[in-house]
């Protein structure tokens, strides 16, 4: 379960402001990629919540959205997308980068370091930061930001499925399910879909 070793090896017990940083939605074929930056009070969270605190990928999605109000509440968060078209210009990776440092500068208070899911630094940070793999797992404050990241970008993807119902987003958050490639083969692709992925330019082809 992730703790707050990290945050007080950058400090965070001698005052420092310290925030964990993650991104979601690399693999999808369609939609933003968004990143959560989120601060941890320096009083900590109570420790029937931490408890309940893990990567975003191993709690449900109930329990995500029973978290996401009290941890909104507690903490200092900032959330930021890339978008479609971003990704589609520079890649998924840097786009995701972008995301993350975009994130981390909107915070309202300007962390002195900050803790990042994976291995690669995001450019242009306000402040130091470290690469943690697998972060979300490890890190309190980065647990924070990928459950915060994780349901902002799930409701985005289901209001966008009340416009574009046939792809299934709903369900999927424009992962390349069974129903979402079929759903591409038959209706053709939308303007939320990432052209600079295999399937969506294929079905671009087919449906010129």
């Amino acid at each position: 379960m992730p703790d707050l070793s990290y945050e007080i090896q950058s400090g965070r017990n001698l005052g420092r402001i310290i925030c964990g940083v993650d991104e979601v939605g690399r693999g999808p074929l369609a939609g933003p990629v968004i990143a959560a930056a989120a601060i941890i009070p320096p009083k900590g969270l109570p420790e029937s919540l931490s408890s309940q605190i893990n990567d975003s990928k191993k709690l449900s999605d109930k329990q995500r959205e029973r978290l996401f109000p009290i941890l909104t509440q507690h903490c200092l968060y900032a959330v930021a997308e890339a978008s479609v078209t971003e990704i589609d210009a520079i890649n998924i990776l840097h786009a995701s980068l972008l995301a993350m440092t975009r994130a981390v500068r909107l915070l309202t208070t300007c962390p002195e370091h900050a803790l990042i899911d994976g291995n690669k630094l995001p450019k242009d940070l306000p402040c130091p930061a470290t690469t943690i793999v697998k972060g979300d797992g490890k890190s309190l404050s980065i647990a924070v930001a990928s459950i915060i990241a994780k349901v902002t970008r799930d409701r985005l993807m289901k209001e966008l499925a009340l416009t574009h119902p046939a792809y299934g987003w709903e369900r999927n958050a424009g992962y390349g399910t069974a129903v979402h490639l079929a759903a591409l083969q038959e209706y053709g692709i939308t303007s939320w879909h990432r052209e600079s992925f295999a399937p969506v330019a294929a079905a671009k082809r087919l449906n010129k």
